[in-house]
């Protein structure tokens, strides 16, 4: 077996449906019949074995497909390894492909009973329902019994995808998941992008992947999952000016706390010096001792400028946009700067422009953000994030960072990265304009706009995960 739990501390391609389900006709004409269906089969019962290795009563849900033929047979290992297993399937008016015929033979001879009623109670289920090409949840008796199976705080494994969850994009059709629910997923042959992103990151829980023995082709990936990208050794006879200078440019009236929190964040990700200009009137205003307030007219674009522009800037934020999208070496633009650029095709122009004079850009919308660049809606663009993501990539010649559960950062050329850090905690005003000021650190400090900001985007994730989870994270613990 060549069984892994996916972690976050390695890249790793992600495969769409189209690609895997290409890779598995190949796959399927090079082995013996029902070889693949066997080694899933060996696999998800395992890996059920291992993770709940005290349940006696097991529910397997099996659909009408090769999904379903997998978890057949794995109720055979599990029944062979002297489990309590309860086999529901629901056929439809189709005949079974043939390896799930196959799989129906085998249980059947084996004397396996499979029934169409949900048990009254299980330790562990494993839903088998439907596969890599299921875009909705099921109905009938079958959308019953995923209800059942997610309304439950037993634990779950999902056979390569979670019935309910569309494996390219994340979307989550299905009912409800109990609170108290452990889940997880095995993947087969591929990983898929919507286990990563959008709700896919609850829906499939621990992620585990078996290539099935199968060599899979990376120049066939539709995505990566990032891992972590380190900052450059600091040496010891380093001085702050090797580690850059980071301009803040933010704060308009009511709102100096987002310029403070990106030049906080900038200083605690290592810039050298961080110089915070805030649009409003900053006289005795507090701040942390180590960063330097000072004037708008101030902002110094030199050759090495690295600018945050946006962190609370509001209307007045438009009126510096030409001068920063002309000459700023190196930008981070978030928030009401890009508020200000979807409102106004000459600053699109200008934006467009920098990639030709070879000026680095990081946009980091959030879905809404992301909408209003590109003339769509919040819900267009979470119903396909990657492509979203590429499209404002495309749009803008720049490197975007799409906020979310599974951030995705995407350049105009090569493949998005999925980012795998983070959880809820990070749901908190100012969370954003930490991650702003994370990027411009990095990009200060030497890395190109996308390596800042994949690097910063999985940082700024990794901070999320530590500490108690049941705690608060607010935006000034999150830029320290």
């Amino acid at each position: 077996m060549t069984l892994q739990r996916i972690s976050a501390l390695t890249a790793r391609p992600l495969h769409s449906v189209a690609s895997t389900r290409l890779m598995e006709s190949q796959a399927l004409s090079g082995v013996e019949p029902h070889s693949l269906m066997l080694r899933a089969a060996e696999s998800v019962a395992r890996l059920a074995l291992a993770l709940a290795p005290h349940a006696q009563d097991i529910w397997v849900a099996c659909g009408p497909g090769n999904n379903g033929g997998d978890g057949l047979l794995a109720a055979l290992w599990l029944q062979q390894a002297g489990k309590r297993v309860h086999v529901t399937r629901w056929p439809d008016d189709k005949p079974p492909p043939a390896d799930t015929q196959q799989a129906l033979q085998n249980v059947q001879q084996a004397g396996l009973a499979i029934s169409t009623e949900v048990p009254p109670s299980w330790d562990l289920a494993i839903d088998a329902l439907l596969g890599l090409g299921a875009r909705t949840a099921p109905a009938g008796r079958m959308g019953d019994a995923l209800a059942a199976l997610c309304a439950s705080p037993a634990p779950v494994l999902c056979v390569d995808v979670p019935t309910g969850l569309d494996a390219d994009t994340g979307d989550w059709h299905g009912p409800a998941i109990h609170p108290a629910q452990t889940r997880h997923t095995l993947s087969l042959l591929t990983l898929k992008p919507g286990l990563f992103t959008r709700a896919g990151r609850d829906v499939a829980g621990t992620v585990w992947l078996d290539t099935l023995g199968i060599k899979v082709s990376e120049q066939d990936a539709c995505a990566w999952l990032q891992g972590p990208t380190p900052l450059p050794r600091r040496w010891h006879d380093a001085h702050k000016g090797r580690f850059g200078d980071v301009a803040v440019l933010g704060g308009d009236v009511g709102m100096s706390g987002a310029a403070l929190l990106a030049g906080t964040a900038a200083l605690h990700a290592g810039a050298g010096r961080v110089m915070v200009h805030l649009l409003t009137h900053s006289e005795g205003l507090a701040s942390p001792a180590a960063l330097m307030l000072r004037p708008v007219d101030a902002l110094s674009l030199g050759d090495n400028a690295t600018v945050v522009a946006g962190c609370g800037g509001g209307d007045a934020i438009r009126a510096h946009l030409p001068r920063l999208l002309s000459k700023a070496a190196r930008l981070v633009l978030d928030a009401d700067a890009l508020n200000a650029i979807a409102q106004d095709q000459g600053l699109l122009h200008f934006l467009q422009q920098r990639a030709q004079r070879q000026l680095h850009t990081v946009l980091t919308p959030h879905p809404l953000e992301a909408a209003r660049l590109l003339e769509s809606s919040t819900g267009e663009v979470q119903a396909d994030r990657l492509a979203s993501a590429q499209a404002l990539a495309t749009l803008t010649q720049s490197c975007v960072v799409l906020k979310g559960a599974g951030s995705v950062i995407a350049r105009a050329q090569g493949l998005p990265h999925i980012n795998p850090t983070g959880n809820a905690r990070l749901s908190t005003a100012g969370s954003g304009d930490v991650l702003a000021g994370m990027i411009g650190a990095r990009m200060a400090q030497g890395q190109t706009a996308w390596e800042a900001a994949c690097g910063a985007v999985y940082a700024h994730g990794q901070r999320a995960e530590q500490g108690p989870q049941d705690s608060v994270l607010t935006a000034d613990m999150l830029a320290c």
